[in-house]
């Protein structure tokens, strides 16, 4: 019995490892065929043993919320849903009732409350007892309606979504290819936890909704599906459904199935609901699970291959990353070789080695993902040297999750990387060089140190005959080239990509040495940590990069053709002078925090991230929210301004 004990708690903290990862950092660190595998294990287990452990997954629901969002509890408590990969089971489970199968949609689930017509309150599921409220970025969800006809209270309950078509397009559109989206839920939780709603309304999140709560003047008959309706009837996107009995449910399933390839919604199954009313309330809850519905995950289609290699891709910002090289298989129409491990951690779990007879699926039938390693060899070697540079790797090691890195800067795998940062908008505004096209032009050696940047027009007959490039981009191109020639201080050494040095650094930093460039080559470290906002990591990384001599020898090489240009000192009073302020919640009046934090800097003031002693004053327009940063800023007793009140403060 010991040892079903110790198994339970060793599976109860990989599993909350693995929640606590997936819910609350966005990210994975195994797939969901593993998890289920272990959470089934887990329940048999509590079955065997009729123990339920206090921590256990099988009776929490969730995790604390750790973002500066305002908090509220749920009237009553979100459970999660009870799952079969079976299809009989559903049937069984139906018995003689009528049911309505809809998509499970993978996204955040939202609870929406409309008063008088209007949205006045949106919050996300958080843990199932308390989530956060994300009012302001739900009014900016593209289909969610404005205004309703019904002018009573409303509750409806949903899942926020973004779209595969939106998704792709999103990640087509970042350049930088280490700044993609890793999947359409990730992304979509961080756009609606946003704090400024402008950023959610540019991602293009929808709502669908998947309950109604009881509307006292309107009489339902006792139906679910009345429900859906109603609420269609007003505006609302439901989930597409249809209503199955027992004999119907297994061909419903089927058909689903051939929609996935299709279905630009982002799915993780299917869910059955009782549709009268009354009989599934009359079947209560458990801990965890309401017994009125239950979600069914299709069982994956697994084919077992051989490992032939695992390949490390080094990225651009350092990590190399394991991937499955393995005999090719057919998984769901489709021929699949290669897999992503993620990891080492990943890879050290699956105990992986060279010839391994392994088992592959699809993850929501679309995502190759490794399931079980049968014969766990782990003679997979992690390699001492960086497959596109030769330098010594490191390991490095986060949260319990073990990554691989090449620590050279100079790197060649960071090479196109420096470029991007270099041309961006924030330092020398190259317009017109994305990563592909930087790509291009260092694979045909013209592009090896970033002062090469200013030599392209000499290479005309080349460049123009490249794919993607002609007569008129080359133009353009050298056009762009030479406006960024003349640039200010901030941002050029913004664009030398100096660790940890961001703008708003580099703009406190020119400003401390009054833009003399050679004042700040020749520093030492602790001379930048006198400057208020400038820590001693900052100041490292400023003093050790110039340390370098190729580094040196780069910022000679552009001064070569860049003229730095003396900023203009605006002839406004710095009334902001020594004072320190932080900007939280939305904003009205200005466009961004960017925008509003400028307009502090321009008058004298500094902008930082967290309340502190140091902390004159806390801009946020809604003076009694419950965020973190107001609760600081009352126990330090600093005075909370409205955007009008600053408004004020500086006419």
């Amino acid at each position: 019995m010991k040892d079903k004990f110790d198994r339970m708690k060793e599976l109860i903290q990989i599993l909350s490892e693995a929640s606590k990862a997936y819910y609350q950092e966005n990210k994975e660190i195994m797939s969901n065929f593993e998890y289920d595998k272990l959470y089934d294990e887990l329940l048999e287990l509590e079955k065997e043993t009729d123990t339920v452990l206090a921590d256990s997954p099988s009776v929490h629901v969730g995790y604390e919320l750790l973002t500066s969002l305002e908090k509220e509890a749920h009237t009553s408590p979100m459970l999660s849903l009870d799952k079969t990969k079976e299809v009989g089971e559903l049937a069984e489970w139906l018995g003689d009732q009528k049911g309505l199968l809809s998509w499970k949609l993978d996204g955040l689930t939202i609870v929406l409350t409309y008063q008088d017509g209007v949205l006045s309150k949106a919050v996300t599921r958080g843990n199932g007892e308390v989530g956060e409220v994300v009012t302001n970025n739900a009014r900016v969800f593209v289909n969610l309606p404005k205004k309703i006809a019904y002018k009573g209270n409303l509750v409806i309950r949903g899942e926020a979504v973004i779209h595969y078509s939106d998704f792709k397009r999103m990640n087509e559109e970042l350049e930088d290819l280490d700044s993609r989206y890793k999947n359409p839920r990730n992304l979509c939780s961080g756009s609606v936890r946003q704090l400024n709603n402008e950023v959610t309304a540019k991602r293009n999140v929808r709502f669908y909704g998947f309950s109604v709560a009881d509307v006292p003047d309107v009489d339902f008959h006792n139906s679910v599906e009345e429900k859906f309706i109603w609420a269609k009837g007003l505006g609302f996107d439901m989930v597409d459904y249809v209503t199955v009995t027992s004999d119907t449910v297994a061909s419903e399933v089927e058909s689903f199935s051939k929609k996935i390839e299709s279905n630009d919604q982002p799915s993780d199954g299917l869910v059955l609901i009782y549709d009268d009313i009354a009989y599934g309330r009359s079947l209560g809850t458990t801990a965890k699970f309401p017994r009125d519905s239950i979600a069914f995950k299709w069982a994956d289609e697994i084919a077992e291959t051989t490992l032939e290699e695992i390949e490390w891709s080094p990225s651009r910002t350092g990590l190399i990353n394991p991937v499955a090289i393995f005999d090719p298989v057919e998984l769901e129409g489709s021929t699949v070789s290669r897999a992503s491990l993620h990891n080492i951690s990943v890879m050290e779990e699956l105990e992986l080695g060279v010839g391994d007879q392994i088992s592959v699926y699809k993850a929501n039938m679309i995502i190759p993902q490794l399931a079980q390693n049968h014969t766990r060899s782990g003679n997979a070697a992690i390699p001492d040297t960086c497959p596109a540079c030769g330098g010594k790797t490191e390991i490095e090691e986060e949260n319990g999750i073990r990554t691989l890195v090449c620590p050279n800067q100079f790197c060649s795998a960071k090479k196109i990387k420096l470029f991007s940062h270099f041309v961006s908008r924030d330092a020398m505004n190259v317009d017109g060089l994305s990563e592909a096209s930087l790509h291009k032009l260092m694979e045909k050696g013209l592009l090896t140190e970033l002062y090469d940047l200013y030599t392209l027009k000499e290479h005309k007959e080349e460049i123009v005959e490249m794919e993607g490039f002609g007569e008129k981009s080359f133009s353009n191109l050298v056009d762009a080239i030479e406006q960024s020639k003349k640039a200010t201080l901030p941002k050029f050494l913004y664009g030398l990509g100096i660790a940890n040095v961001g703008l708003s650094n580099a703009k406190l930093i020119c400003r401390h040495f009054g833009d003399d460039l050679d004042a700040i080559r020749t520093a030492q470290a602790e001379d930048f940590t006198v400057i208020d906002g400038i820590g001693p990591i900052i100041g490292e990384s400023v003093s050790q990069y110039f340390l370098l001599e190729n580094n040196r020898q780069t910022v000679d090489g552009l001064l070569e053709y860049v003229e730095i240009q003396k900023q203009e000192e605006p002839d406004t009073e710095k009334k902001l002078e020594g004072k320190t302020f932080v900007i939280t919640g939305s904003l009205n009046h200005y466009e961004n925090r960017k925008q509003l934090q400028e307009q502090i800097e321009a008058l004298g003031g500094k902008a930082t991230g967290s309340v502190t002693k140091k902390t004159d004053y806390l801009i946020n327009n809604d003076r009694n929210s419950s965020s973190s940063k107001n609760k600081k800023a009352r126990e330090l007793e600093i005075p909370i301004l409205t955007e009008e009140e600053f408004m004020d403060m500086i006419k």
